[in-house]
């Protein structure tokens, strides 16, 4: 099956080793022969990862994927910095300015402030930021001339995978839960639970979201994004209440679902970022187990943004993926392609294209500006 919402997009929308803390970040590479046909260039790509490191199977992973097309298709060359816990952050961002790169992309909400700090003190160098803006030391967003922000309503296609789980459930219930309890977190559960009311509301019925309270903001969390036997212990915890479907939005925590998932009968999980069947490929076991994932179309905004920058058209302002220009959406179901009615296929196609007209609404307050 397609991508649902790929098929729906507007035409065009598309254009838009590793290092510990306080070491040097990796070796330059690029404008060599294998730089897929692109013509050699010196500029500088750089990118500096959150603490769940480049291997997530999730948004640093899509991230740095984006960074690796831009090298190969584009010739420029590249410096990555990995994070392994928060306190890297500012050190390998000003390692990054030390190195001499011409644009430094930092992934994930938590950067937001030691991005913000380095943009102010390093004027001349561009950067971006994906999942936020800069942000001042007190955690305030500032807008910033040479910070360009990669910003995803995520909520828009978790809203379609919750009327999924709700129109797939055996049991009657489903739940999410998250790594830390921030807004590129919380939107996906916004949409999620939404997503399950919507569901009840068009056919009467009483499905049960799990995990998380929209009204109230208050719901489950690990705690980080580090320690996937968290995930596993929530996601127990979840499947033996009688959920059949979880969601997990903790980048590598939500190994630990996929793990709880393997161990019982028709237990599903429905991946956040990436495609989590295509990153699970080496674990036949764990695809089996995957409905879908919620993707955010972080490699295609990040090459987009290099090569934009590459060309002299870099500018800061916001780039905001959504349902409408493709850069968020419902991954295929791959193993699960039979299993899902194809009745419930067309309605979440109709239901994707009611929310790119606006006839259904979609409402977080994590949502960024613009969506």
């Amino acid at each position: 099956m397609k991508s649902i919402t790929r098929a729906l997009a507007l035409a065009g929308a598309g254009a838009l080793t590793l290092a510990a803390c306080g070491s040097a970040p990796e070796e330059t590479s690029g404008g060599g022969s294998d730089a897929g046909g692109g013509a050699a260039s010196d500029y500088k790509a750089c990118m500096v990862s959150d603490a769940g490191g480049w291997d997530d199977k999730s948004f640093n992973e899509s991230s740095y994927n984006g960074l690796l097309n831009a090298e190969k298709n584009l010739g420029i060359q590249k410096q990555t910095a990995e994070s392994t816990t928060v306190s890297n952050f500012e050190p390998n961002i000003n390692n990054m300015v030390t190195e001499g790169c011409d644009l430094i992309i930092t992934v994930g909400y938590l950067l937001a402030p030691a991005t913000g700090k380095a943009a102010q003190a390093n004027p001349d160098t561009d950067f971006a930021i994906v999942d936020s803006t800069a942000q001042d030391a007190d955690g305030n967003p500032i807008e910033l001339e040479n910070v360009k922000p990669l910003e995803f309503d995520t909520a828009q296609a978790a809203f379609l995978a919750g009327y999924l789980a709700a129109g797939t459930t055996e049991t009657g219930k489903v739940a999410t839960y998250g790594g830390v309890n921030i807004p590129t977190v919380t939107i996906f559960m916004d949409g999620f639970v939404d997503g399950v009311a919507h569901y009840n509301e068009t056919h009467g019925t009483e499905v049960e979201a799990l995990g998380w309270n929209k009204e109230s903001q208050e719901g489950s969390f690990t705690g980080d994004f580090e320690d996937q036997t968290k995930g596993k212990a929530v996601s127990d915890e979840f499947y033996s209440a009688g959920a059949d479907i979880v969601m997990p939005v903790a980048g590598p925590v939500g190994a630990g679902t996929l793990a709880s998932a393997k161990e019982g009968e028709d237990r599903k999980v429905i991946w956040v970022d990436a495609d989590g069947y295509e990153t699970n490929a080496s674990d036949p076991e764990a695809q089996a187990t995957i409905l879908t994932s919620v993707m955010k179309e972080m490699t295609t905004g990040v090459e987009d943004v290099i090569g934009a920058a590459a060309e002299g058209e870099y500018d800061a302002t916001p780039y905001v993926g959504t349902l409408e220009n493709g850069g968020v959406g419902l991954a295929p179901f791959h193993d699960f392609e039979d299993e899902v009615p194809a009745e419930l296929s067309g309605e979440i196609e109709t239901l994707t294209q009611e929310i790119i007209d606006g006839t259904v609404v979609v409402e977080s307050e994590a949502s960024p500006a613009g969506a």
